[in-house]
């Protein structure tokens, strides 16, 4: 039996469409989720271990490590996926958005690696770890500035932890523009958004499936951003 790739936020768009992947070329899955929707309850169905894990809080981190360690004795990956794209506005109080776009996209990804490499290394062959970034961590935002923030410091984790866990587990980060729309994004939205790439498209979550799986089945790529953006910096 493999052992399981855990993906975090697996029960919708990018995640779920990685996991449903794995899923169907018979790699076992753990997916954690912060609230519970109908896919999870499809993921279980088609094999997955869930979890349900709120990483905005040290005490949803501590509780989701202590649970991975009990259910299984390796990992062949960790795919950070969990997110949330809070904007500033006059709503969010500016300290704690930080607080929880860190907890979420630097914090928990951070405890997790370092907890759970000794799992990692269960695997007779390369492991690795891919963290889920996005194109903003180089170029900034206007109306999420604490989210890009703490994607540019997952980034910052990505070299790290690829000299640290090297030679054994590979750390890798793939950084998206957009790949998909929301079902109630309007017509003129979705009409600018194709202008800002070369290539004119919204392709899909397949894209980030593809990268996942290029990293997965690569034996010489650590350290390294898999920059999925349709050309959007050369704009």
């Amino acid at each position: 039996m493999s052992l399981p790739i855990l993906i975090t936020g697996g029960s919708q768009r990018l995640g779920l469409a990685i996991a449903q992947d794995l899923l169907s070329r018979d790699q076992p899955v753990i997916i954690t989720y912060r609230r519970h929707k109908p896919a999870v309850d499809q993921l279980k169905q088609a094999g997955a271990t869930v979890l349900e894990a709120d990483f905005s809080t040290q005490a949803g981190i501590s509780r989701a490590i202590d649970e991975i360690k009990r259910i299984c004795t390796g990992l062949r990956g960790i795919i950070h996926n969990a997110s949330d794209w809070a904007p500033e506005s006059p709503e969010h109080d500016s300290g704690e958005l930080m607080h929880d776009m860190m907890m979420v996209h630097t914090s928990a990804p951070y405890q997790l690696n370092l907890a759970l490499q000794p799992l990692l290394t269960q695997h007779s062959g390369l492991t690795d770890i891919i963290h889920m970034t996005d194109y903003v961590q180089e170029t900034g935002s206007q109306n999420h500035i604490a989210y890009a923030a703490s994607k540019a410091a997952l980034h910052n984790l990505t070299l790290s932890f690829a000299r640290v866990f090297a030679p054994r587990v590979k750390v890798n980060s793939i950084a998206p523009s957009l790949l998909m729309f929301n079902d109630n994004d309007s017509d003129a939205y979705r009409a600018e958004a194709l202008t800002k790439n070369l290539l004119g498209s919204v392709p899909g979550a397949q894209e980030a499936v593809k990268a996942v799986n290029y990293l997965l089945d690569s034996e010489f790529v650590t350290g390294q951003t898999l920059h999925l953006n349709g050309g959007r910096n050369l704009k």
